[in-house]
């Protein structure tokens, strides 16, 4: 980011390790306003492009010997913070007040029974509201200086302030949904007490992240590998409206994608204005994998034999300076090492080992964006809706969801089940109801009956889950009409498919993919 960017309304989160963090970044952007999220220890060097700080929970406790001790002298006292849950705690502690265990174990909602009046923190916030706690420790006596603004029946201390300073703490999360009012919370603290500008949009994003791709690029090329996905394909559109016909497009056909999608996206991309070459490789990819069986090994062949392919296309391109790639904030934060002497990146990228191994220089448009707002982002590109909501489907494709050897007989096999369970969701207005879904081919067969003739034929499991992340994920309840369609149509349309069972497992304790 450039230091004028969102100058008056960038917020710093400094993360302690909690689960919840990342979700508070996601509040305040939806807030409107710019957040950037750091380990407690490892702080920005640009402190002063920053107006407000939030301290976030962890799974750690301020008495043991494992306590996470920031360096909040450049903070603290110095601009508007707010402590959440292990921060306020942390402030506590270590500023003269005292924090011991809980009686019993806060955990779950609380109601706030008093609440200071006056305070701009809750204004609109009656008490009564609901409030999510999560901890094992409590605050017994406040720091020096500090006056208590809410309590519950077993949190005296729930919320309190720093007389002389813009310093507030409380020990619930707002940022979780069953907190009633805990946007109202975090907007009061970012508009009321910080006084930020929520100007974090997507029309802003797009005009300041074009500007800046055409600093940072100039008259150089920039090649990009599409995935037909959400994430590489807003960054296509980011870039070509950048710098055109500089950025070269590289859509490569593994063999393991839907059904036609290979022709359909091409289609669709061309349709777009974008500079992209479909690259069908099928043939390499399905002869590399002929005769293994472990995920993990298919994995990495499907990942080395991309790179080949992708190598052997961008050395066609002359003169190419850049890799461009759709990496997105979780992407960055989640490797983000709280506990490490250092933040090192994993390789997130949809093209994961090429910058090494091409020697290019990286570009990464949205590395600053959420999910829902690489979507936003879209929309105010102009990409149509149906791109922007298409499912989240794994990078070796179809390789994932064979269990077992893969061969094109069953990757048409279960492309044509693919096709049917997905467009049947899509005509019964299901589709966009589902966060994901996909059927798996397994490696058994059973008995079935078709008129008079005795089969033994191949099962094929059906999949499909709610979730807003990904990192959990319950099963959805499809309506069982509508299941007895789609198992029928596969059986009778599908030859080699005598039998459909339908997942109702949730993450954890399975994962999304059975592979």
């Amino acid at each position: 980011m450039n230091k004028d960017t969102f100058q008056g309304s960038r917020l710093l989160l400094l993360d302690f390790g909690s689960q919840y963090t990342q979700l508070i970044a996601r509040r305040v952007r939806e807030l409107n306003v710019y957040c950037e999220m750091h380990p407690y220890n490892h702080l920005p060097e640009n402190l002063e492009d920053f107006s407000a700080v939030i301290l976030s929970g962890s799974p750690y406790s301020v008495r043991s010997a494992e306590a996470l001790h920031p360096d909040l002298s450049a903070l603290k006292g110095k601009m508007p913070l707010l402590a959440v849950c292990y921060g306020a705690q942390y402030l506590a502690h270590f500023g003269g007040g005292e924090v011991a265990p809980s009686n019993i174990r806060e955990y779950g909602r609380a109601h706030l029974t008093y609440i200071k009046p006056n305070e701009p923190l809750f204004e609109g916030i009656a008490e009564g509201s609901v409030v999510w706690m999560s901890h094992s420790d409590t605050i017994k006596q406040l720091p020096t200086g500090a006056v208590c603004l809410a309590s519950t029946p077993d949190v005296v201390n729930a919320a309190y302030r720093i007389e002389g300073e813009e310093t507030y703490a409380i020990q619930f999360h707002p940022e979780v949904t069953h907190s009633a009012d805990g946007m109202k919370l975090l907007g009061n603290f970012l508009f009321k007490i910080a006084k930020l500008t929520p100007n974090w949009t997507s029309d802003n994003f797009v005009e300041m992240t074009v500007a800046q791709l055409k600093a940072q690029v100039g008259n150089e090329k920039v090649i990009l590998g599409l995935s037909g996905g959400v994430d590489s394909t807003v960054a296509a559109v980011l870039l070509n409206k950048a710098i055109g016909k500089q950025l070269h497009c590289i859509f490569v056909n593994n063999g393991l994608l839907r059904k036609n999608e290979f022709e359909n996206v091409l289609k669709q991309y061309e349709g777009m204005g974008l500079n992209v070459k479909g690259v069908d490789a099928s043939a390499r990819f399905l002869t590399a994998l002929a005769g293994k069986t472990d995920p993990e090994e298919k994995r990495k062949i499907i990942g080395r034999v991309f790179i080949e392919v992708f190598d052997d296309e961008a050395h066609k391109i002359t003169d190419a300076q850049w890799l461009a790639q759709g990496t997105i904030y979780p992407d960055v934060i989640e490797s983000l090492s709280v506990k490490g002497p250092s933040a090192t990146i994993k390789s997130h990228h949809n093209v994961g080992g090429l910058p090494d191994y091409m020697k290019l220089k990286v570009v990464e448009p949205l590395r600053m964006l959420f999910k829902d707002e690489v979507r936003r982002v879209g929309r105010s590109l102009g990409i149509s809706d149906e791109l922007l909501g298409r499912h989240p489907f794994p990078g070796p494709g179809l390789a994932i969801r064979i269990l077992g050897d893969i061969t094109a007989e069953k990757v048409t096999i279960l492309q044509e089940v693919d096709a049917i369970f997905i467009n049947a969701l899509k005509e019964n207005n299901l589709y966009d109801k589902v966060w994901q879904a996909g059927a798996i081919l397994l490696p058994i067969n059973s008995v079935g009956v078709m008129g008079d003739e005795r089969t033994y034929e191949r099962v094929v499991a059906l999949r499909a889950v709610e979730s807003i992340d990904g990192m959990t994920a319950d099963w959805v309840d499809l309506p069982y009409k509508f299941l007895q369609k789609v198992s029928n149509d596969i059986i009778n349309k599908v030859k080699g498919v005598n039998r459909v069972v339908y997942d109702i497992s949730s993450k954890p304790p399975a994962t999304i993919e059975w592979e």
